[in-house]
């Protein structure tokens, strides 16, 4: 099964309005869960079964050093949300669908795919997530402008983690 072929059965499934779709097909075992709200970004995992257990411990380790950083983040967004709050309320939060490593450029020379100021429409390519060596563009969801990029360019990024904040004006 293609990335292509992933990313349309993704689609569909969020369409559709289930809450989980697990899929085994030779050695690939694919799980994706959405959530209630449609904004809610979709998860996937895919275990080649040959591979099951390494694949099992690597995902663990970051969950185990995840907590660490996130109270760090959630002590300092507190004061954070009391400055800004009525700034970022009206702002939309574009957040990553996977764990991976963040990159802003499809190469290390070319020019980023946005930058702060820039005007996306739905569909546009802001990034993109590598994840067990495939390189996962990740769309807008929404049309708007760039207002603020939240990740460093090849920083490793976690499941649902704040990557840019758009405004829908």
């Amino acid at each position: 099964m293609d990335l292509k072929e992933i990313q349309n059965l993704i689609k569909f499934v969020a369409k559709s309005g289930a809450s989980e779709v697990k899929l085994e097909t030779g050695d690939v075992k694919i799980t994706i869960r959405t959530g209630s709200d449609e904004k809610e970004t979709t998860i996937v995992q895919q275990v080649p079964v040959g591979q099951q257990m390494p694949q099992q411990q690597m995902p663990a380790q970051p969950q185990q050093q995840a907590p660490d950083p996130q109270p760090q983040q959630n002590e300092s967004a507190p004061k954070q949300s009391k400055d800004t709050s009525s700034d970022d309320s009206k702002y939309i939060t574009v957040k990553s669908p996977i764990i991976g490593t963040f990159y802003r450029k499809p190469s290390p020379d070319k020019p980023a795919f946005v930058e702060t100021g820039d005007t996306v429409k739905e569909g546009d390519v802001l990034c993109v997530i590598e994840a067990m060596k495939l390189f996962n563009e990740i769309e807008s969801e929404v049309s708007g402008k760039i207002v603020k990029v939240l990740v460093e360019d090849s920083s490793p990024v976690e499941f649902d983690q704040p990557l840019f904040l758009v405004d829908p004006s």
